[in-house]
């Protein structure tokens, strides 16, 4: 995929180079090449009802959350970014502005275990329907679709199964039903995938995982590709108030300048892994996108620049793949992902407990790594030792 994005109607700029200049200039007052941490909840203003540079109350806009919403739309490829308390708090924005009750939703059969929490525990008792459909099938999504559907809400690659989804394909359904195309793109990051620049309306991202990489602060984001969209969701995140804080958003925005090369080694690092669990004995099957075997390879190499750092595989028994993920060192036994530090879990049993017994169930002897950037012979060898 082209990483070449636009920054004005006469400069096109590389993504590295977004990622650490867009919305982040100089401050003018003292020339401070990082943008302050304005930990502030009010501003004089310029008379009753003049306000200063467009700030009133730090719930409404924070100079510090503002570079990281420009960084995040123009990394992105869109018109408007806004940045949230968590990535849960982004998509229940995203689902109160677009959908009413009596409204419906269709979500990835293997959707996030917290994207089904929401939908299940919270948007349907409020009145929204969703209906979980294998997102690889076409057609299935296009039987899927009804009168009121409102959004197509995709993961690709989704978690935990690494499931891919062809995102031109399904914005083209998206525009014959008269939904928005919502692209959770947590998994594979501005970096390695643009979605709005494949048709998609609006992407999500849990900004806590590779977009801030560190494991130390915890956000969302919504960017949308139509500024009117752009509106309505600013006019819910200030009206429903779960902002990020500005240490959060400097934090996040310190994360996203290293992006590019971070990503860079959690996909080389991910592929030396993929082929050692491949070739193991008490594996049984890898999963990952980037294998010629997997079922959305081709699409995953049309609209990613390389496959991401997330690794899933299965063992031959519950017992077995928690056995594993007990037994690891260097790779540490925790929930969330994308962090320099490679992390390792049981989803059945701790990201995706909460679709237990749903159509969303994982199976119970998945293991999912995080792949970190460390040493990736030190991380082989943790590996290995934990599945002798």
């Amino acid at each position: 995929m082209d990483s070449l994005v636009p920054m004005d109607n006469e400069v096109q700029q590389g993504f590295e180079t977004l990622a650490i200049h867009a919305g982040q200039e100089p401050d003018p007052a003292t020339g401070a090449v990082v943008p302050p941490i304005y930990q502030v909840s009010t501003y004089k203003q310029d008379g009753v009802g003049g306000l200063r540079g467009g700030y009133e109350y730090s719930r409404s806009a924070n100079p510090t959350r503002t570079a990281l919403e420009v960084c995040l739309a123009e990394t992105e490829g869109g018109a408007r970014g806004l940045s949230f308390a968590s990535g849960l708090a982004a998509e229940d924005a995203l689902l109160r502005t677009v959908c009413r009750p009596g409204d419906h939703v269709i979500v990835p059969n293997d959707a996030y275990g917290g994207t089904y929490r929401l939908f299940a525990k919270v948007a349907q008792p409020w009145g929204v329907e969703f209906d979980p459909v294998p997102l690889g099938d076409i057609a299935a999504v296009r039987a899927a679709v009804r009168p009121d559907t409102k959004i197509i809400w995709v993961e690709t690659p989704t978690n935990p199964l690494l499931g891919i989804a062809d995102i031109a394909a399904l914005a083209a359904v998206a525009r014959d039903a008269g939904a928005l195309l919502a692209v959770d793109n947590t998994f594979a990051s501005p970096y390695l995938q643009r979605p709005l620049d494949l048709g998609a309306d609006v992407v999500v991202h849990s900004t806590t995982k590779y977009i801030g990489g560190h494991s130390d602060v915890v956000g969302g984001a919504l960017i949308a590709a139509d500024p009117g969209l752009g509106e309505r969701l600013a006019f819910h995140q200030n009206a429903m108030g779960a902002v990020a804080g500005p240490f959060d958003a400097w934090l996040t925005l310190r994360g996203i300048k290293t992006l590019g090369v971070r990503m860079d080694r959690h996909c080389a690092n991910a592929e030396r892994i993929v082929e050692m669990l491949t070739r193991h004995p008490a594996v049984r099957q890898v999963l990952y996108p980037g294998l010629p075997d997997h079922p959305g390879h081709e699409i995953a190499a049309k609209q990613m620049k390389a496959f991401g750092g997330m690794v899933s595989f299965r063992m031959e028994s519950e017992e077995a793949a928690v056995r594993v993920c007990e037994r690891t060192k260097l790779f540490t036994l925790g929930e969330s992902l994308g962090g320099v530090e490679s992390l390792i879990e049981h989803p059945g049993r701790m990201t995706h407990a909460s679709a237990a017994g749903s159509p969303l169930e994982v199976p119970a002897d998945l293991v999912r790594l995080s792949v970190g950037i460390e040493d990736v012979a030190d991380l082989l060898r943790d590996l290995e030792r934990a599945l002798s």
